[in-house]
């Protein structure tokens, strides 16, 4: 049984979320608070969180940033706001998903999981994939070159495995989206350009030589040269 952490500071929507999850087979460890839900996520006893926005004292960018420092956990941030930089900084701080206030119980279980599914099925004999001087580690997610080595979230990482094993070819967005995501949703095109962009970053930061391979085909999508 796959144990999911749900962290908002109220507890009216922490029963929502359990009320949900629960009979799909979900176990559910709520808290109201952020440092708390830190401390659960160190144990490393939960396979998936739910994370709220919108807290006190430390708000949810703030843990999601910090989880992402000390795990791979998926995360799905659960926000009441529909204001795109809102959403775009929860992916930038590591974020793999989001949803939006007030939601669908169907969204919410399809949602968390195809972020299960693709966890585990990434569980498979071979777990690099080599192009050049660059390998893809599916055990911890991670992109190496040479002797340099970047941790990536699960839909950065599913979005570049995409790229770096079609070399040449270009994908559209709605061809990562579908990647990524892995089943119907409403999400927003453009969030693929925000995952993207985040990706240069990170890698830049690490030293990789980005810019001679991830490729922007003007107007229709991506590439890996």
């Amino acid at each position: 049984m796959q144990t999911i952490l749900l962290i908002d500071d109220e507890q009216r929507m922490l029963d929502l979320l359990e009320l949900f999850l629960e009979p799909k087979g979900f176990t559910c460890i709520k808290t109201n608070n952020g440092k708390k839900g830190l401390e659960i996520v160190r144990e490393g006893k939960v396979d998936l969180v739910l994370l709220d926005v919108m807290m006190p004292d430390m708000d949810g960018w703030e843990v999601c940033k910090k989880i992402r420092e000390q795990s791979t956990v998926p995360i799905i941030m659960l926000t009441a706001r529909t204001d795109k930089a809102d959403i775009v900084k929860g992916l930038e701080f590591g974020a793999d998903d989001y949803i939006t206030k007030p939601f669908d119980e169907r969204e919410l279980v399809a949602r968390v999981n195809a972020l299960l599914r693709r966890t585990s099925s990434e569980i498979i004999e071979n777990s690099n994939t080599v192009h050049g001087d660059f390998m893809l580690n599916r055990d911890s997610y991670s992109l190496h070159y040479k002797n340099l080595e970047v941790q990536l979230t699960l839909k950065e990482f599913y979005i570049i495995e995409a790229l770096i094993t079609h070399p040449k070819r270009t994908f559209t967005r709605e061809q990562l989206l579908r990647t990524a995501w892995d089943y119907n949703t409403y999400t927003d095109i453009r969030t693929v350009d925000s995952h993207i962009r985040n990706l240069r970053e990170k890698l830049k930061v690490a030293g990789f030589p980005i810019d001679e391979f991830l490729l922007t085909v003007w107007g229709i999508g991506y590439k890996w040269n």
